[in-house]
């Protein structure tokens, strides 16, 4: 059965699809991540990481502005860091420039955009079994892929707890490990881990900055998520129905996010939503 808060002034949920109801005045906290960690079983450690490691997710589009390193090549000023002159665009700059600066010479690099992506991954009571490998996956996936750029994962259930802050460095394993000691609890609170990501992303820049949620979006604490999904930059939704689930909900919440759902039912349907998330 559907769990009902008994939050006073609070109303019931309704069945699946009617998300109105199941909003409730709940406010969630902030809990240190390690509070009560289970064993990790090692056969379902071994498992996730295989399927961690067979995830794969493109690299960023060029951005002439971005960082330079692996990627597609384009024309930069130079920057001391390239001898691969443009000569067409180098002959243009010192037709307006005749007595150039360095900047007016332009260089060939590999250059890619940094990202900035919180992902959003719910460990409330009904995300159980084949869910928890499917959200550790996820987490494994995108950690190994974004070690070079801005990655934060808060786990969440009616309250919620921050396994990396933005910016920090990324331990794919270890934040694999961290989701699979987390314990299947509580109610589910949506709306608070879309206010936790809109912190986290307060300094990035909106055209690089994105929240992925991986949740059954069977909202059924807190105020209304729809609200704190309209003040995100991005926000895509990978809606897990292979049990109980409100996948109206999670469209709204993309709706007023500014992204895209997506239905997975396995670890297996996560691959290509990932591939297609981070090629828009």
């Amino acid at each position: 059965m559907r769990a009902q808060s008994t939050t006073p002034g609070a109303t019931t949920k309704s069945p699946p699809g009617h998300t109105a109801a199941g909003i409730t005045d709940e406010a969630g906290e902030v809990v240190l991540a390690g509070a009560g960690a289970v064993a990790i079983d090692p056969i379902v450690r071994a498992k996730a990481r295989q399927i961690a490691s067979r995830l794969a997710i493109p690299r960023p589009k060029t951005d002439a502005m971005a960082r330079r390193g692996s990627g597609k090549l384009a024309s930069i000023p130079y920057r001391g860091g390239s001898d691969e002159i443009d000569l067409d665009r180098t002959i243009e700059m010192l037709a307006e420039h005749p007595v150039p600066e360095d900047e007016d010479i332009i260089v060939r690099e590999r250059i890619r955009t940094r990202r900035s992506v919180v992902l959003l991954v719910d460990v409330s009571g009904s995300m159980k079994g084949e869910r928890v490998q499917t959200a550790a996956a996820t987490v494994g996936a995108l950690a190994g892929e974004l070690q070079n750029d801005a990655l934060a994962v808060i786990a969440f259930w009616s309250d919620a707890a921050i396994l990396l802050q933005l910016g920090q460095k990324v331990k794919p394993m270890d934040l694999l490990d961290s989701i699979l000691q987390m314990p299947a609890r509580g109610l589910t609170n949506i709306a608070f881990p879309l206010e936790l990501a809109a912190r986290q992303l307060a300094r990035a820049p909106v055209r690089d900055a994105r929240v992925v949620l991986l949740s059954d979006c069977v909202h059924n604490a807190g105020p209304d998520p729809r609200e704190l999904a309209a003040r995100l930059p991005r926000l895509d939704v990978l809606i897990d129905v292979s049990g109980e689930k409100d996948t109206e909900l999670g469209r709204q919440l993309t709706t007023a996010g500014h992204g895209t759902a997506h239905l997975v039912r396995t670890h297996r349907d996560v691959a290509p939503v990932l591939d297609q998330l981070f090629r828009t």
